[in-house]
């Protein structure tokens, strides 16, 4: 099926038309936010967050060169070549040209009990878990329950959500797993995960001082 434009129209009708006839594609894609990120480079492949203020990830297989990004749209993945550039403390970003599906932060230490939410992706898909924030007092930072895909290796990176309670669609990124940590209490050893939280992320921001005169995103055509 196809539809033909006249030759001459007024701008506003133009707008209006070109809008009707594209409006199922992009409801059907840009609504469908996947902000994690797969991040090939020289060393392997490690997982990364596209958030509002750019990308994060923590630089496991490489923390300088040139990376590729694997994005993943409503209609499929979609690969951007860019080059590292370090945050400090063990942090790392990588500026696209094109806009990622992109979470909002959140900056908030949330307490002993509280629910948040692990989000990865292996080669087969994207998967996610429910966990509980734990403590102990001889660790400084964020502590959370196991999932047994965070046992994998390479789920390393992985993002940590809050979750809008009456809103499950508005999540916000608290931290990226960084590892498993193993700690022996009174003759057993506990497991934990241990998160780059928010008291990390703030490196991410104050990078992006240009970020209200940063060039425009380009759109393409293959990612509508």
């Amino acid at each position: 099926m196809s539809a033909r434009l006249p030759r001459q129209l007024p701008g506003c009708l133009l707008c209006a038309a070109l809008c009707v006839l594209t409006a199922s594609a992009c409801a059907g894609t840009r609504k469908l936010v996947d902000p994690t990120l797969r991040i090939h480079t020289e060393g392997g492949w490690e997982l990364g967050v596209s958030t509002r203020y750019g990308v994060v990830f923590l630089g496991r297989t490489a923390t300088a060169g040139y990376v590729e990004i694997e994005a993943h749209f409503g209609d499929g993945p979609s690969i951007e070549s860019t080059v590292i550039e370090p945050l400090g403390g063990g942090l790392y970003t990588a500026e696209t040209e094109i806009y990622l599906p992109a979470v909002p932060l959140k900056f908030h230490n949330p307490r002993p009990g509280d629910e948040l939410l692990v989000a990865g992706r292996t080669p087969e898909g994207r998967w996610e878990q429910a966990v509980r924030v734990r403590s102990d007092p001889r660790v400084h930072g964020l502590l959370l329950d196991v999932p047994p895909r965070v046992r994998r290796a390479d789920q390393v990176g992985a993002g940590v959500y809050w979750v809008n309670p009456r809103d499950r669609h508005d999540r916000r990124l608290m931290g990226l797993v960084t590892g498993l940590l193993q700690i022996d209490t009174d003759g057993s050893t506990v497991e934990y995960m241990a998160v780059a939280g928010p008291e990390d992320l703030w490196r991410l921001v104050t990078h992006r001082r240009d970020l209200p005169e940063r060039k425009r995103w380009i759109y393409r055509e293959d990612i509508l």
